[in-house]
């Protein structure tokens, strides 16, 4: 069994993370496994090959700004992946996230239509299927459904400066994408995998694995004083917050409407917030930047009372994971995949952007202590989402796909 993935990241990032694992579930299963891509990898076990240059993504990203075409760049970096994949001959070519201005989806999907061997595409977010953005709900658009024209988005991820071409992008995609055979889509959430079924993807076989993580990283630390000593958090009641990006959409501004709501013995944590950031919160809240150390992060989860998540748009967050494995009790706003490993017994759901019900359920945590729901979250994370039996999953469709017993 060889496999191939195509990826803009390797073990960074939660899409770099779930590429890298499942390369090695496929190289403990006797197989060979290969990964390509764009930028940022941290070490791993399968072989890596890179994908064009700084100046290939500087140009596609300029290709981008200037007229809205995002993925339709990288001519020659795409042509030279195809050339690897065609020396590598794989079983299987496993897809992720193509966007990230590194690879042309036309000439890609050119050569897939060429071949007669299995395609996998695990979607985490909305980009295959839009004119042009990753997400939708925070906008409430759905021209997804029909075609997309005059973009809400046009100067957000993938921004463009002069042109909305989202008619375009999106009525070229459909007839890029469309056509594959034995291509399977793989959604990360059941939320995701239903609005798949809604757009022009839908012809395709729809199999939902959804995400896993590592609990033997994340799991609970009963030395994790050390770590609110470290950080100087001296309040008893201790709240989390964590993301790769504080956006927006990520919730930020409904933390600084929670902080000043909350009991004087209560402190709220953000990780991975930028120094701009850190300078402008109040000084009642504690901030600390980006770490790639996921034991550091599992210590933090393990530290805090109650991890909150207040998104306004996400697919399926590997951060609610964490924390359960870690044994702290969830929070959500009630938006896409967010919701789908949060339950009566780990934590609660509240409507979008209703700071006040977000703290009503801080205050029945802490009224009841985070003991309470700890194993109930621990346990969650144990039969649903350790990685070794989510992408085992992917092996499995692998073995089906190839007709394996």
């Amino acid at each position: 069994m060889k496999i191939l993935q195509i990826s803009s990241r390797i073990n960074t990032g939660s899409v770099g993370r779930i590429a890298g694992h499942i390369g090695e579930k496929v190289i403990d299963n006797n197989g060979l496994s290969f990964i390509v891509y764009a930028r940022n990898n941290l070490p791993s076990k399968s072989t890596v090959i890179k994908i064009g240059t700084k100046l290939d993504i500087y140009k596609h990203v300029l290709q981008t700004r200037l007229f809205d075409n995002h993925s339709f760049s990288s001519k020659n970096a795409t042509k030279k992946l195809i050339d690897h994949i065609t020396k590598i001959n794989p079983d299987i070519i496993h897809l992720h996230n193509l966007h990230g201005y590194y690879i042309n989806i036309d000439i890609l999907f050119k050569y897939l239509k060429t071949r007669k061997r299995p395609v996998i595409w695990t979607l985490h977010d909305c980009w295959p299927f839009t004119g042009r953005c990753a997400h939708f709900e925070f906008v409430n658009c759905e021209k997804w459904k029909t075609e997309c024209y005059n973009c809400p988005q046009l100067h957000e991820y993938p921004k463009a400066l002069f042109f909305d071409k989202s008619s375009f992008n999106y009525n070229r995609k459909k007839e890029i994408f469309n056509g594959v055979e034995n291509l399977t889509i793989v959604p990360v959430s059941y939320w995701l995998g239903n609005l798949v079924k809604e757009s022009f993807l839908k012809d395709y076989p729809i199999r939902v694995i959804q995400n896993g993580i590592d609990i033997d990283v994340f799991k609970p630390n009963v030395l994790s004083y050390k770590t609110r000593s470290k950080y100087n958090i001296t309040k008893p009641f201790m709240i989390l917050g964590v993301a790769s990006n504080w956006n927006g959409r990520k919730g930020l501004k409904y933390f600084i409407e929670l902080n000043d709501m909350l009991p004087s013995d209560a402190i709220i944590v953000l990780v991975g917030i930028s120094q701009k950031q850190r300078n402008a919160l109040p000084s009642s809240m504690v901030g600390i930047l980006r770490t790639e150390n996921l034991a550091e992060l599992a210590n933090l989860y393990s530290a805090a009372d109650v991890f909150v998540n207040p998104t306004l748009e996400d697919t399926f967050p590997t951060t609610n994971l964490e924390a359960l494995a870690c044994g702290t009790p969830v929070i959500t706003f009630e938006t896409g995949g967010s919701v789908e490993s949060v339950c009566d017994d780990t934590g609660f759901v509240v409507p979008k952007t209703d700071v006040g019900a977000l703290c009503r359920k801080v205050v029945i945590i802490k009224d009841k202590g985070k003991a309470v729901y700890s194993e109930n979250c621990r346990r969650k994370a144990e039969e649903l989402y350790d990685r070794n039996k989510k992408f085992n999953e992917y092996i499995n469709l692998y073995k089906t796909l190839l007709n394996i017993c």
